[in-house]
């Protein structure tokens, strides 16, 4: 089974076709084209996810906004829901991968005085921010939830740093651009 866990930026443009008619449009045929797939083989079946962080980043969302614009609110989680996506838990193996990646990030990507050989672990714990690593905090842990369960990570965001620490290991795909 294929199980594609979609990123923040994907939900919303798949749910707000009148703000992204364009990316609505490719992430429909993506999906269409996956449903295709399954038609045609009895063998091939896929799934969506959805992020726990993914789903924090909804109600941060929603929390900021004014009451005009939480008007949709209601109409967004619906849709999510409509959609069934399978949540993946954050679980000691999402931690590991996110230890690693953060690991990878540091050692690739961190100002030089601030790696520190000898230092026990405790004096580690967060020795630089994700803005130094140029990442974002919330892409890591979808990023390593992905690595930890083989997922295929569907994202209209970069992520170039991560991609480039998690190598091989980390499958990322863009339905919101144009492959028609």
């Amino acid at each position: 089974m294929r199980t594609f866990l979609l990123d923040t930026n994907i939900w919303e443009y798949w749910f707000n076709k009148e703000s992204h008619p364009e990316k609505y449009s490719n992430i429909e045929h993506q999906i269409r084209e996956l449903e295709s797939l399954e038609k045609s083989s009895n063998e091939f079946a896929w799934r969506l996810g959805i992020s726990f962080v993914t789903l924090g980043e909804i109600d941060y969302g929603y929390n900021v906004m004014t009451k005009k614009e939480r008007s949709r609110e209601h109409e967004f989680r619906a849709f999510i829901n409509s959609k069934k996506p399978w949540i993946p838990q954050i679980d000691k193996h999402v931690a590991k991968e996110y230890g690693k990646l953060r690991a990878g990030l540091f050692e690739t990507y961190a100002p030089k005085n601030k790696k520190r050989k000898g230092l026990r672990p405790e004096q580690l714990i967060d020795p630089v921010t994700s803005l130094k690593l140029g990442i974002q905090e919330n892409d890591l842990w979808i990023a390593a939830q992905a690595v930890s369960r083989n997922l295929t990570l569907i994202t209209n965001d970069k992520m170039d740093r991560i991609s480039k620490v998690a190598g091989k290991s980390l499958h990322i795909d863009n339905w919101a651009i144009n492959r028609k």
